[in-house]
């Protein structure tokens, strides 16, 4: 079992060529590589342990009275900063995903060439694989595509 766990994990997919190409572009702005920098701290739990021996330390030595007013002004403008940071990590995630749905969108519209061309390739076999007599007139001298012959 552990065996084929070790397997899977080395079987990662390749990534999307237009994602590669997108996080290239992204990362040649600075401001762009500090923010992902920011959020990728923001969200870990090394970020919140800080936080949790920060708190404890400003409340345990005393660093204030209660209500701790300066504590909670940090503490609001950390979280302005902080929502900001989270709109710009949606936009990037937005961006990402329009950019999958519009390498997705040319791949629809080429298997709709692709699939007009086959529909075509195939009426043109079945008018040449038809028998003689699927093409011979009717009764009615008519055949059975509704022309008459000749």
């Amino acid at each position: 079992m552990a065996v084929a766990r070790q397997r899977v994990r080395h079987l990662s997919p390749e990534p999307n060529p237009a994602l590669v190409h997108h996080a290239q572009e992204r990362a040649q702005s600075v401001q762009n590589r500090i923010a992902d920098r920011i959020t990728a701290f923001a969200g870990s739990m090394t970020f919140v342990y800080i936080h949790i021996g920060w708190f404890g330390c400003w409340i345990g030595f005393g660093v204030e009275d209660y209500p701790y007013g300066l504590l909670t002004m940090i503490v609001s403008l950390e979280a302005i900063f902080l929502s900001t940071f989270v709109m710009i990590s949606q936009n990037r995630a937005d961006g990402k995903r329009q950019v999958i749905a519009d390498q997705q969108w040319e791949t629809v519209q080429k298997e709709d060439t692709q699939n007009e061309e086959l529909l075509g390739l195939s009426r043109q076999i079945l008018n040449l694989l038809r028998s003689p007599t699927d093409r011979a007139p009717d009764g009615h001298g008519r055949r059975p595509d509704g022309e008459t012959p000749g």
